[in-house]
C-alpha cells in the first residue's frame, strides 16, 4: 500500500498529510480482478479527465484513521431525499471509483517487472543462505575434530610462553623504573660539571619515559619531581647566564645557548641576559665605589651599604679618586667587553646553526630558528645603546659627586684622559657620541680651565715683572716636541707631521680598541704608569753643545779658507725674501760678516725662561684640547690671550715711544696698531682705582682682564755702553718670534681640532697677530738706533759748515768724518753685545737700516736748515754724501742703502727751476 501511496503521489494524485501506513479505511475499496483490469485497460479514456475525477475527490477519503463511508455518505445525505439526485451523486461517485480502480491497475502492471525481478533477487538469497547454511555446519564439525585432537599440554605450554613474554616485558619496565629513580644523582652530577645541555636533555628523556609508565603509582610521583628539578635546572642556568656580564667564557655561554635552545626558551634567554648586564653595571659601580669609600673612611660605623650609588660617590675623597674612576672604568670595560664578546659569539653561531637547519629539509623548524636569530640580533644591537647609556649615567653621577676644581692640572688632565678613553670605548662599542658624558665633562673643563687660565695669566704676569730677559740656553736641535708637554704629539701623529715621516703600518685599517684588548688586558690600566719618567735634554750649558764645537764656531769665524753653509743660507735679499741672482764673492761675504753677529755662537734658539714656561702651558692646554676636543675652541681662546699678553709685554717694555711714532715714518704697520688696540681693550685691564664697578657684567669682563705688566727694574735700557739694553731688547724680541714660530708649528694640530663654525677665529688669530709678531723688530730696534748715533751732534757740525764757497772743494768736511767714527763705534758696540746674545741677521740688518735712515734724513735736515748755498755748495754736499756712503759700505753690506734716493733727490732739487720747484715741493711732501 506504501508503494501505491508513492506511486499516486508521482503521478499528481492527491495524498493526505497524514501517514498513510494504515489502510485500514480502505478494506471495504474493492480490488477489480484481471478481467475488469483488462475492461479498465481497453476502455477509451482520456488522462486529463481522470485527473480531474481523481483531484475531486473530497480528502476525507484519503484519511488514515477509522473512516467509515458508508456513514459519512449516509451523514450526508439531505433531510429530504430527491431520487434524481440521488442517482447522479450515485454515478458520480461511481465514475471518481472507476478512475481510481484504473490508476491502481495502470501502476500495478507498470511495477510488475521490478516485482518479477524482486522476486529473483529474494530466490536468489534463500540458495546462498541454505549454502552458508552447510559452510558454518562443517566448520563447527572440524572445530570439535581440532578440540579432540589437542592435548591439555600443548595447552600449557602455550600459557607458559605467553607467561614468560609477559614477564620479560616486566623486567624491562622494573630496569627502566630503576633507572628513572637514580635520575636525581646523575642530574646532579651533570649540573656541578655545569654541563647544562645533557642534564636538560636527560631530564626530557626521563619526562618522556615517565609518561609511558605512568600507570605506576611510583613514577607518577618520580614525574612531578622531574618537572621541579627540570625548574630547578632553569634557575641554576640563569645564574650560570648572569656570570657571562662580568667574564664572558666562549665554551661556558655555549653550553647555556644550547641549554636555553633544548628548552625552546632563546628568546627568554635573552631578554634575561640584557637584564643581567643592567644589573651587573650597578652592582660593580656600586661594589667598587663602596670598596674605596670604606677603605678610605674615617667614621667606620657609618653603614655606606645603605646608601643610593649618587650619596655613595659623595663620600670618596680626592686621593681615593682618580684610582677609584679607573678601577670603575676598568670594571666597566669588563662588562661591555663581555656584551662586544656575547654579540661576536651570535654573529659566528647563529651563522652556523641557521645553515644547519636550512640543511635539514624542515621548512618549519627553519622558520622558527630564522625568527629566533632575527629576535635575537635586534635585540643585542638594540642593548648596545641601553648599555652605553647606563654607563654614561654611572661614569657622570661619579663625576658629578666631587667638585674637580679642587685638582692640580696633572690629576685633572689624567681624568680627562680616563674619560677620553673611556668615550673613545663608548664610540667603538655603539658609536655613540657620549652626549651625556660629554656635556658633563665639557662643562667641568671650562669651569675648571677658566680658573686655570686666570691663575696662568697672573703667573705669567709676575714671570714678566721679574724677568730680566736672559738668554735661556738650549741646544741648537731644540724643539718643542722635545718637552714633556708635547709628548703627546708624537702619540696622536698631529696633522702636523708630514706623510713621509708617519711610521708605516703593516695594515692600514685601524684597530679598534675592543680588537686590540679582546684577548686580554685592559685599556685603562696604561693611566696608570702615564707619567713620563724621560728627562728633558734640551739645555746647553754655556749655548754650546760642546767645547769642540764652541772652539769649530770661532775657527770657522776666523778662518778665510772656507766660507760657512749657514752663511750661505742666510745671505738672501732682505727686500724680497729671495736669493740673490748673482754669485756671491768671497770678499763680498767676507765683509758682511762685519754686520753678521750669528757665527760666533751657535745658531740655537733665542728665548727666555718666561718663553719656556709659556710654551709648556700651551702644551699643557693642548693635551686638555686633544683629551676633550668638544672643549678646542676655549683652549684656544686661552692660548691665544697667553700669545697675546706676551706680545703686549714685549711691546709695552720695549717697542712704546710716542716720541719717535709721531715722526711718521710708519714704523709700528696699521694691522700691528690694530692688534695691540684690541689686545688692550679686550684683555688688559687699565683701570687702577680699587672702586668696586658698578655693574655685575662689568665686573665679569674686568675678572676676565690682566693688569698691565711692568718691567723689571733689573733691566736697564738707558746705558749707552750697553746700546740701550740691545741685548735685552734682542733676547725679548727673538723669543716672541720664536714664540710665533711654534705657534705657526701647531697650527696644522689645531685646525686639525677645531670645530669648522669655530675655524675663522683661529684664521683671524694668525694673520692678525702671530703674524704680526716679526713686526714689533722695527719699533724696538728703531729706539736703539735713535739714540745710538749722536745725530744732534751731526746737526751741530753741519749747521757750522760754509756752504756758500766760490771754488768747487776736493775735501769732505768734518761731519762726515764725525758721522763715521759714530757708526764705527755703533759696530764696535754691536761687536760687544753679540758676545753675550747672538744677534740673528734680520736683527743686525734693521739695526742698521734704523740708523743709516736716521743718518740720512739727519743729513737732510742739516741740509734744509742751510740759509745761503752756492753752486759749488750743492757739489761739496755731493762729495760729502759719496764720501759718508763710500765708507759706510765697508761696513755694512746693507743693499741698497736705505734713503740714498731721499738724499740725492733733495740734493739735486736745488738746481732745479722755480716751476720745477714748486711741482717736486708738491710731489715731496
Amino acid at each position: 500500500m506504501q508503494k501505491i501511496k508513492s506511486l499516486m503521489t508521482r503521478q499528481g494524485l492527491k495524498s493526505p498529510p497524514e501517514s498513510l501506513s494504515d489502510f485500514g479505511a480502505l478494506e471495504n475499496l474493492r480490488v477489480p480482478g484481471k478481467e475488469e483490469f483488462r475492461e479498465l485497460r481497453e476502455q477509451p479514456s482520456d488522462p486529463q479527465a481522470e485527473q480531474e475525477l481523481i483531484n475531486s475527490i473530497e480528502q476525507v477519503y484519503f484519511s488514515v484513521d477509522s473512516f467509515d463511508i458508508v456513514k459519512y455518505e449516509l451523514e450526508k445525505l439531505p433531510p429530504v431525499l430527491n431520487l434524481q439526485e440521488l442517482e447522479e451523486y450515485r454515478d458520480k461517485l461511481k465514475q471518481q471509483q472507476a478512475a481510481v480502480s484504473k490508476k491502481v491497475a495502470d501502476l500495478i502492471l507498470e511495477k510488475q517487472p521490478a516485482y518479477v525481478k524482486e522476486l529473483e533477487r529474494v530466490t536468489s538469497l534463500q540458495t546462498g543462505l541454505q549454502l552458508a547454511a552447510v559452510i558454518c555446519t562443517n566448520g563447527r564439525r572440524h572445530l570439535n575434530i581440532a578440540k579432540e585432537g589437542f592435548t591439555q599440554a600443548s595447552l600449557g605450554l602455550l600459557a607458559n610462553q605467553r607467561k614468560r613474554q609477559l614477564l620479560i616485558g616486566l623486567l624491562k619496565s622494573l630496569r627502566t623504573i630503576k633507572t628513572l629513580q637514580r635520575t636525581d644523582v646523575r642530574l646532579s652530577e651533570l649540573l656541578e660539571e655545569e654541563d647544562y645541555p645533557g642534564a636538560i636533555q636527560l631530564c626530557l628523556e626521563c619526562q618522556k619515559a615517565a609518561s609511558t609508565f605512568k600507570h605506576y603509582s611510583c613514577i607518577s610521583e618520580l614525574n612531578s619531581k622531574l618537572q621541579d628539578t627540570l625548574e630547578q635546572i632553569e634557575e641554576q642556568l640563569d645564574v650560570a647566564l648572569s656570570k657571562i656580564c662580568k667574564n664572558f667564557d666562549i665554551n661556558h655561554y655555549t653550553k647555556v645557548q644550547q641549554a636555553y635552545r633544548l628548552l625552546g626558551k632563546t628568546q627568554t634567554a635573552m631578554d634575561q641576559l640584557h637584564m643581567h648586564f643592567t644589573q651587573a653595571i650597578h652592582n660593580t659601580v656600586f661594589q667598587v665605589v663602596l670598596g674605596y669609600v670604606e677603605l678610605c673612611a674615617e667614621n667606620t660605623d657609618t653603614k655606606f651599604q645603605k646608601l643610593q650609588y649618587k650619596d655613595l660617590c659623595t663620600h670618596v675623597t680626592p686621593d681615593s679618586y682618580i684610582p677609584c674612576l679607573a678601577d670603575l672604568c676598568k670594571a666597566l670595560w669588563e662588562v661591555m667587553l663581555s656584551y662586544y664578546r656575547t654579540m661576536e659569539w651570535h654573529e659566528k653561531y647563529d651563522s652556523e646553526d641557521t645553515a644547519s637547519a636550512s640543511e635539514g629539509n624542515n621548512m618549519t623548524e627553519t622558520e622558527e630558528t630564522n625568527f629566533d636569530r632575527g629576535y635575537v640580533k635586534k635585540k643585542l644591537e638594540h642593548g648596545l645603546t641601553r648599555i652605553w647609556q647606563d654607563v654614561q649615567l654611572k661614569v657622570k653621577t661619579y663625576l658629578l659627586g666631587t667638585d674637580l676644581s679642587i685638582f692640580k692640572y696633572d690629576d685633572f688632565i689624567f681624568v680627562l684622559d680616563i674619560i677620553s678613553r673611556l668615550m673613545q670605548v663608548g664610540e667603538e662599542f655603539c658609536g655613540s657620541k657620549s652626549e651625556v658624558l660629554q656635556e658633563s665633562i665639557r662643562k667641568q673643563s671650562v669651569n675648571y680651565f677658566k680658573n686655570y687660565h686666570r691663575t696662568r695669566l697672573d703667573e705669567l704676569r709676575m714671570f714678566l715683572e721679574n724677568e730680566t730677559w736672559e738668554l735661556c740656553p738650549v741646544k741648537s736641535n731644540f724643539s718643542i716636541l722635545q718637552l714633556h708637554e708635547f709628548k703627546f704629539m708624537e702619540q696622536s701623529r698631529s696633522p702636523s707631521v708630514s706623510p713621509s715621516k708617519q711610521p708605516v703600518t703593516t695594515s692600514s685599517k685601524t684597530v679598534t680598541l675592543f680588537e686590540q684588548y679582546c684577548s686580554g688586558g685592559n685599556p685603562f690600566e696604561i693611566q696608570a704608569n702615564h707619567k713620563d719618567e724621560e728627562t728633558e735634554d734640551v739645555l746647553a750649558s754655556n749655548g754650546y753643545e760642546s767645547d769642540e764645537q764652541e772652539k769649530s764656531a770661532y775657527q770657522e769665524y776666523d778662518s778665510d779658507s772656507d766660507v760657512p753653509e749657514e752663511l750661505k743660507r742666510d745671505y738672501v735679499d732682505e727686500q724680497t725674501g729671495d736669493a740673490p741672482v748673482k754669485s756671491v764673492s768671497r770678499e763680498t761675504l767676507k765683509s758682511r760678516k762685519k754686520s753678521d753677529y750669528s757665527l760666533n755662537k751657535v745658531n740655537a734658539p733665542i728665548l727666555t725662561n718666561t718663553t719656556l714656561n709659556v710654551i709648556r702651558l700651551v702644551g699643557k692646554y693642548m693635551q686638555m684640547m686633544n683629551i676633550l676636543k668638544p672643549i678646542a675652541f676655549d683652549v684656544i681662546h686661552f692660548m691665544s690671550q697667553l700669545f697675546d699678553y706676551y706680545l703686549y709685554a714685549i711691546y709695552t717694555f720695549f717697542g712704546r715711544n710716542d716720541s719717535l711714532e709721531s715722526t711718521g715714518l710708519g714704523l709700528s704697520s696699521s694691522r700691528l696698531r690694530t692688534t695691540l688696540n684690541r689686545i688692550q681693550e679686550s684683555l688688559i685691564d687699565l683701570e687702577v682705582s680699587a672702586d668696586p664697578p658698578a655693574t655685575l657684567t662689568a665686573a665679569e669682563e674686568r675678572k676676565e682682564k690682566v693688569p698691565s705688566p711692568h718691567l723689571s727694574h733689573l733691566v736697564v735700557l738707558t746705558s749707552g755702553d750697553t746700546l740701550y739694553g740691545l741685548a735685552e731688547r734682542v733676547v725679548a724680541t727673538e723669543s716672541l718670534v720664536f714664540l710665533a714660530e711654534q705657534f705657526e708649528f701647531l697650527q696644522p694640530h689645531l685646525d686639525a681640532v677645531m670645530p669648522a663654525v669655530k675655524k675663522p677665529f683661529l684664521q683671524q688669530f694668525y694673520s692678525q697677530t702671530v703674524s704680526t709678531a716679526s713686526e714689533l723688530r722695527k719699533p724696538i730696534y728703531w729706539i736703539v738706533a735713535g739714540k745710538a748715533i749722536d745725530y744732534e751732534q751731526m746737526l751741530h757740525l753741519m749747521a757750522n759748515v760754509k756752504w756758500d764757497v766760490k771754488e768747487i772743494m776736493s775735501q769732505h768736511n768734518v761731519y762726515v768724518d764725525a758721522l763715521l767714527k759714530e757708526f764705527e763705534q755703533f759696530n764696535r758696540r754691536l761687536n760687544e753685545v753679540s758676545k753675550r746674545v747672538r744677534i740673528p741677521l734680520p736683527v743686525s740688518n734693521i739695526l742698521w737700516e734704523h740708523c743709516i735712515r736716521l743718518a740720512n734724513r739727519t743729513i737732510v735736515e742739516g741740509y734744509a736748515n742751510v740759509k745761503k748755498c752756492s753752486n759749488e755748495g750743492r757739489a761739496l754736499m755731493q762729495l760729502d754724501f759719496q764720501q759718508f756712503l763710500m765708507k759706510l759700505e765697508k761696513l755694512t753690506d746693507i743693499r741698497p742703502i736705505p734713503d740714498k734716493e731721499f738724499v740725492e733727490t733733495y740734493i739735486k732739487a736745488y738746481y732745479l727751476t722755480e716751476n720745477d720747484m714748486e711741482r717736486w715741493i708738491k710731489e715731496h711732501r
